[in-house]
């Protein structure tokens, strides 16, 4: 199970296997996820920043992958070892955390969990906050050579599977546009929004609604977004429905357009 509840966390806190990662942001002030952090986060949280340690310098899209064995050089620097159980979480339903979530999964770490609810319900829990930053004694994680569950854009033209995309309707259909140049999807892709894998409460959906919802995708599904980053809320989401093996888009939507005439369609498909 990709998700832990507030209930559960709460009662590891402390532990010596347990490492927690605070993963807020905004993409419009890169630096507002640190300030929100410093001035509460979960006890034991180490704050993990989305665009410089999940996102690499160079590469396909706006957020493309680190190399992996950069990524796993900054796994061992925020003190994760092998046998640990990593927790993220964020304020916006998992969006930014399930990036971690996926990223630590595909370098081969299974014991990794999104906060179901995030910090939101642990403060309207009244659960215990603090400002204190600790400072992570760094682990002993393995070198990684390799992502596994990605794909290219070429794999994406060429793709007989369902191409999912988890942006919001609205960009879906090509009707608004706030951030990358051209607007509208990838042909024949279904729209699938990643907002819409949460109940009201900001915790995701029972695992028999969400498996209701994504029946339709298919075997080995690849699943995209503006720039590979909540398109991983979806495949958290597909795993929680029983929905194993999607793939992530790397560059995602930002990195389709990027290629002179390349197809794009807008509306509902």
């Amino acid at each position: 199970m990709p998700l832990i509840s507030t209930s559960d966390l709460a009662e590891r806190i402390g532990t010596r296997d347990l490492k927690v990662f605070d993963v807020r942001a905004d993409l419009a002030d890169p630096k507002e996820g640190r300030r929100r952090y410093e001035e509460g986060h979960i006890p034991g949280a180490v704050f993990v920043d989305l665009e410089k340690d999940l996102t690499g310098r160079e590469g396909p899209g706006r957020h493309p992958l680190p190399r992996p064995e950069e990524f796993s050089a900054t796994v061992r620097r925020l003190g994760v070892s092998p046998t640990d159980l990593a927790v993220a979480y964020d304020d916006v339903g998992g969006a930014w955390a399930s990036r971690l979530w996926w990223m630590l999964r595909s370098l081969g770490h299974p014991n990794v969990r999104v906060l179901d609810g995030g910090f939101p319900k642990w403060e309207a829990e009244d659960r215990p906050i603090t400002r204190a930053v600790p400072r992570p004694v760094p682990g002993d994680f393995a070198t990684v050579r390799a992502w596994r569950g990605v794909v290219d854009r070429a794999s994406v033209a060429a793709a007989e599977s369902t191409v999912v995309d988890a942006r919001a309707p609205e960009r879906y259909r090509g009707e608004s546009e706030p951030i990358d140049p051209v607007a509208g999807h990838i042909p024949g892709a279904i729209n699938l929004p990643y907002a819409a894998n949460l109940a009201p409460d900001g915790t995701f959906l029972p695992a028999d609604e969400l498996a209701a919802r994504f029946a339709s995708v298919g075997p080995n599904p690849i699943v995209y977004c503006g720039s590979g980053v909540s398109a991983c809320h979806d495949i958290l989401a597909m795993e929680v429905a029983g929905i194993p093996d999607a793939q992530l888009y790397e560059g995602s939507w930002s990195d389709w357009i990027r290629q002179q005439d390349a197809p794009v369609a807008t509306g509902d498909e």
